[in-house]
């Protein structure tokens, strides 16, 4: 058995945390708040991020960053991608030995335009880096700690890491696959989130099934002409980190992606949003990273572009749909492959 240390106790952390816990690894999970590593550690609850979920009694908490890491195999990195680089930072002082790094963060970093795996290899230390591997999929804490079955990817350069991270959480109710495009799983798992955004205000609006289905099918048009731009296999995202984890972000309550989509929809402000959920928000940061890869790239991308509009230039819901709806005819299949190759 491995021991694993997971940095992040927010709900993904403390859902990726409880399937290698119960693998039987030895786990320790890195919060920031003292009371949240005491609630763990005497409670074995996480009632801010997952208020029904009894955690295994063999998962350790921590708020010493030294103290979670020493020793470990591997480092799960399940912080916010907007805290990621501070992370990386405080790690590349601590840590002293080549480590296996194995990220679950979806989004891109604005302005920067790096994915979490390219902002790793920014900011640590290249002789601490053994291997980066990251996971993605369809795979919502909540039903994760209630071990409903959940499949994802695992995607390195690196085969060998790819398999350990498989070997590592795999169990009868988490299934794992491997795959080599990190580029492809790393954009489809962030990009999701954009969409998810879109998604929502369509049903915040009323605006029915019709137009919903319409805009995951064009969404994944869009993940797909700009992930294959930056070098991904296609085929990745008609699979879990694509398709997947772009179904299940777009229509489940516990998105709070889609969340924060509907609010919009239903005429809330953003920060009004922002302030009542009390959590990060990652489809609105990538949203901003996502237009500017798509300007960067020459890539079309029609929901992007309303969605940002809407977000940071203040056009009124109406508008953007009237836009999206009124745009030149086009030829379906060229269309999706537009600016592809």
């Amino acid at each position: 058995m491995a021991k694993v240390a997971v940095l992040g106790a927010g709900s993904w952390g403390t859902a990726i945390a409880f399937v290698l816990a119960n693998n039987g690894h030895d786990t320790v999970i890195w919060a920031r708040r003292e009371e949240q590593v005491a609630e763990i550690n005497e409670q074995h609850t996480n009632t801010r991020y997952l208020k029904d979920a009894k955690l295994p009694h063999n998962l350790r908490a921590t708020s010493h960053l030294e103290e979670a890491i020493q020793q470990a195999d591997a480092v799960i990195l399940a912080v916010p991608t907007k805290a990621m680089r501070a992370m990386l930072a405080d790690l590349n002082e601590c840590v002293t030995t080549p480590m296996k790094w194995i990220h679950v963060s979806k989004g891109i970093e604005p302005d920067t335009l790096l994915r979490v795996s390219e902002v790793i290899e920014d900011v640590l230390r290249p002789e601490l880096i053994e291997s980066i591997v990251a996971l993605s999929g369809p795979s919502h804490a909540e039903e994760v700690v209630e071990k409903k079955p959940t499949t994802v990817a695992v995607a390195s350069h690196s085969l060998e890491a790819a398999q350990y991270a498989q070997d590592l959480f795999m169990n009868e109710a988490f299934r794992v696959y491997t795959n080599d495009d990190i580029v492809g799983v790393e954009i489809g798992g962030s990009l999701k989130n954009v969409i998810a955004l879109a998604a929502g205000i369509t049903d915040g609006m009323e605006q029915g099934d019709n137009a919903k289905a319409a805009l995951i099918t064009r969404g994944l048009a869009e993940i797909t002409r700009l992930g294959v731009k930056m070098g991904a296999n296609p085929l990745t995202f008609s699979g879990l980190a694509g398709l997947g984890d772009l179904i299940v972000t777009c229509t489940s309550v516990h998105s709070r992606n889609w969340k924060t989509g509907y609010a919009l929809g239903r005429g809330q402000t953003l920060e009004e949003i922002e302030r009542e959920m009390g959590m990060v928000i990652e489809g609105v940061r990538t949203a901003k990273a996502t237009y500017q890869l798509a300007k960067l790239h020459d890539v079309s991308m029609p929901i992007t572009e309303v969605l940002h509009a809407i977000l940071f230039e203040g056009i009124t819901l109406d508008k953007g749909v009237q836009s999206l709806m009124g745009r030149m005819k086009k030829q379906e299949v060229t269309d999706i492959f537009d600016d592809m190759f």
